[in-house]
């Protein structure tokens, strides 16, 4: 009796999304976001058969997440976790655990872009650590890998960097640089799932690597995000992190584990102290709910085929902003040699020589409902948050200038469609002529 309800409640879910009206586009009318998700009524029924559980914390939909995301990322272990920036914070973390073998100790340097966004970057700050900013390509915005070579000094300990929009950094290179010098590799795919530089998926080049699970992203578990690592200390460590800092990694609702819950022995605790209780680490509390990580097992079952679609509008909006000849306005996205990418957005930069400004372009491309959105955060070194964060330049960020002053990107997410991409082409040629 109780399967048979369950199961005429997941119907009902399905069918009541699956039948909800999609609005129809309107030229003009409609608003066309840079970004988006597609959900259907599979995954309104995965919510609904978590929440019935009315388990409500991670559990069996957590720990099944976290092996298919693994098994499709290519790496041992996955733990789920609040965000993509909640990744990049324990995913920088954990290396400053004791029980991993290679750190990052307190007042090292570590590499990153000025271009991207804060939460790549904040983990290095908010570690007691140096960001040390290098400038980034014009054509990929991505990094620049000859002045991140020239970067690095004695007190260098790790690389944190994002593929920029979905398009890889070149990974193969950087990860051979970081191999040469000893240096740790944490690479923010949080923008890129499915991307691949030389073959290799992102995500497999790093020591420790995030994913961003936001509705803009490439799926969805409303808020979440992941860490992936082939080290299992890492691993640990970041689960530590994740659950408050303990040092027992029982499962929710689980006890004794470990089959010695009251014969541990601590320095300075009572003999026999609770594991349950003992905390390895100042830690968070930064775990997703079954609810979530249901609705990312649902979504991975969509992937291939977001994918697919991105990489299509990408190729499409190529196109037509070709045939309008809008290359001479701006620099059109360019893929890393070596690369398939997996775009997130689709990026235009003014040319030296445009007609126009940027603060001219963007409300007229909003006015008829174009949606646009910045490189995130531009030059962070002249974000307000920064004025007073200890960090250094290597060389000069002349494109990061460039990007923060001209560039801004448009969608090309699996909700759009040819009338979507030809309207935004459309608008940006008319845009570009009203000067």
């Amino acid at each position: 009796m109780t399967e048979a309800a369950r199961e005429k409640i997941l119907s009902s879910a399905r069918t009541f999304i699956d039948l909800s009206p999609t609005p129809d586009f309107e030229p003009g009318v409609s608003y066309i976001p840079p970004s988006g998700k597609i959900v259907d009524g599979d995954d309104c029924a995965y919510i609904v058969d978590a929440a019935l559980d009315m388990w409500l914390t991670a559990g069996r939909f957590a720990n099944e997440c976290e092996r298919q995301l693994a098994r499709r990322w290519g790496v041992p272990h996955c733990r789920l976790t609040t965000s993509g920036s909640s990744a990049n914070l324990l995913a920088f973390a954990a290396f400053t655990s004791p029980g991993v073998e290679r750190g990052i100790p307190t007042g090292s340097e570590v590499l990153t872009v000025a271009a991207g966004f804060p939460t790549t970057v904040n983990p290095i700050v908010q570690h007691g650590c140096t960001p040390v900013f290098v400038d980034v390509d014009l054509a990929t915005h991505n990094v620049n890998v000859d002045q991140l070579e020239a970067a690095i000094t004695p007190k260098t300990r790790a690389v944190m960097i994002a593929h920029a929009l979905g398009n890889p950094f070149d990974a193969t290179r950087v990860q051979a640089i970081c191999d040469a010098h000893d240096l740790i590799l944490i690479e923010d795919c949080c923008d890129a799932f499915g991307a691949t530089q030389d073959g290799v998926q992102v995500g497999q080049f790093g020591d420790v690597s995030t994913l961003s699970c936001y509705p803009a992203h490439h799926i969805t578990m409303g808020e979440g995000g992941a860490v992936f690592t082939p080290h299992r200390d890492v691993a640990k460590a970041v689960e530590s992190f994740r659950d408050w800092g303990r040092d027992c990694y029982c499962p929710p609702g689980r006890d004794n584990t470990c089959k010695k819950r009251f014969d541990w022995e601590w320095e300075e605790l009572p003999d026999g102290y609770d594991h349950k209780y003992v905390y390895s680490h100042v830690g968070y509390n930064l775990k997703v709910t079954d609810m979530q990580a249901a609705l990312g097992i649902s979504q991975l079952d969509k992937l291939d085929g977001f994918i697919e679609a991105r990489r299509r509008n990408h190729t499409r909006l190529t196109q037509l902003l070709q045939e309008r000849g809008l290359e001479t306005v701006f620099h059109l996205p360019e893929a890393t040699p070596g690369s398939n990418p997996s775009w997130f957005g689709y990026l235009l930069t003014l040319r030296d020589d445009a007609p126009l400004k940027r603060t001219d372009l963007l409300p007229a491309l909003e006015a008829p409902k174009v949606g646009t959105r910045l490189l995130f955060a531009g030059n962070l070194t002249k974000q307000p948050a920064y004025k007073d964060v200890d960090y250094r330049i290597e060389s000069d960020l002349a494109v990061t200038d460039k990007i923060t002053r001209d560039s801004f990107w448009i969608g090309v997410w699996p909700g759009l469609d040819e009338r979507h991409l030809t309207y935004m082409a459309d608008m940006l040629l008319e845009t570009t002529q009203l000067s």
